[in-house]
Order: C-alpha cells, then sequence, then structure tokens
C-alpha cells in the first residue's frame, strides 16, 4: 500500500518525470512520507539535477522547531533526490500536526522560489510569489479527483488530488471535521501544479460507510 505525508521542505518515492528538453524547467516535488519510518517524517525534494545541499532548506525546517535528524542524497536518471529525516525538537518524536506540515511544505517551496526563481513556472505559488508565473493553470474543478479505500476495519484512506493552492491541507481537514470525520495522520505530495494528498480517516470509530464516501 503506498502511504505518504509533509513537513517543512517539501512517500513512496516515484520517479520524477524528465523534461525531453535539457533546456525545460524540470518540475519541482516535495514528498513528505510519514509510513517509512515509525520515528520520523521523511521529506523528499527534487528539482530535476538543479539542487545542491540544501543547506538554507535544513536551517528553515530547524527555525521551525524542528530537527533534521539525517539526510541523505541520490541521483537517479539525471534527477538530484534529497532526503530529510525530520522530528519536532521537544518530542524527538514524527511531525504529527498538520499546521506544522504545511509550513514544512511551505518552507520549502519558499526556499525553492528564493534560491531557484525559474521554478516558479512550475508551481502554484509562482503565481503570487515568483518572477514568472505559471503558463498553465490547472481548472480545480476538472483537475480534483477524490477516492476512498478500506485500510482495515476501523479507518480508511481517502485519496485527494487537486490543483495545489496555500492551505489547502488546513480546509480539507476542517470540511472533514465539520462532517465528524476523523482524520489519524495525514500525507502530502506537491509535484508542480498538482497537490496529491492522502488521508487516514475514520468516522465514530470505524471506516467510512460506502454512503459517505459516495
Amino acid at each position: 500500500t503506498v502511504k505518504r505525508v509533509f513537513c517543512d521542505s517539501t512517500g513512496i518515492i516515484r520517479p520524477a518525470s524528465v523534461d525531453a528538453d535539457e533546456g525545460a524547467v524540470p518540475t519541482p516535488i516535495v514528498l513528505i512520507d510519514q509510513d517509512s519510518d515509525p520515528d520520523a517524517t521523511i521529506v523528499e525534494v527534487s528539482f530535476g539535477d538543479r539542487l545542491g545541499g540544501l543547506i538554507d532548506t535544513m536551517k528553515a525546517l530547524r527555525d521551525l522547531g524542528l530537527d533534521v535528524v539525517k539526510g541523505s542524497v541520490l541521483t537517479e536518471a539525471s534527477v538530484i533526490r534529497t532526503k530529510f529525516f525530520i522530528t519536532c525538537l521537544p518530542t524527538g518524536r514524527k511531525v504529527e500536526n498538520p499546521e506544522v506540515l504545511e509550513q514544512i511544505r511551505l518552507t520549502i517551496i519558499n526556499n525553492l522560489l528564493k534560491y531557484h526563481p525559474e521554478s516558479s513556472e512550475r508551481l502554484a505559488l509562482g503565481e503570487a510569489f515568483g518572477i514568472k508565473p505559471p503558463m498553465k493553470k490547472l481548472d480545480v474543478d476538472v483537475a480534483t479527483h477524490i477516492y476512498i479505500e478500506d485500510d482495515g476495519p476501523k479507518r480508511s484512506l481517502l485519496y485527494l488530488e487537486t490543483a495545489d493552492r496555500p492551505g489547502l491541507l488546513m480546509e480539507v481537514i476542517k470540511i472533514m471535521a465539520d462532517t465528524n470525520v476523523t482524520v489519524e495522520s495525514a500525507e502530502i505530495d506537491t509535484e508542480g501544479l498538482v497537490a496529491k494528498d492522502k488521508f487516514h480517516v475514520s468516522y465514530q470509530g470505524a471506516a467510512l460507510r460506502s454512503s459517505m464516501a459516495e
């Protein structure tokens, strides 16, 4: 089962698409994985072959009260993948707070925009904060996909794919709270203009009923 979530710089790791045109701006990808390590939130960042050591990103994560326990860099098919293992400084445990996960994601994206301004044309935040807004914009009504599957008798997996925007995670969690759906954990991936989120959810201690899934 594929499972993922988010923290400071923003899974199961998916190969990033490599642009056929060497001069094309690659797709920035931020993955937050809450399932692969029981003690740490794993954040993976890639932007083609253009990322360095991300020292500034690690500092920005620490400024959020987080600890980068370890990191690794892997080059695969001309794509540099930088991975951080992150915990909360006060507790030494993985990040569970959705607001902090969103802060992590936005911090990483803001650093991409700052140190790699060309990324703005491939990021939703580039519309407001980049030097060049995205040439293609996603129609939210067309681009949104939601589906649900069982994750045992007591909870379900809810997958959401939609146009990325700041505050999306908190909006989704509020909507579910208003319908008495409990979010046990959230995983967030940002792939260019698209947000691909996954939520472990339950309703009154059980998996979602089929009528709710509809």
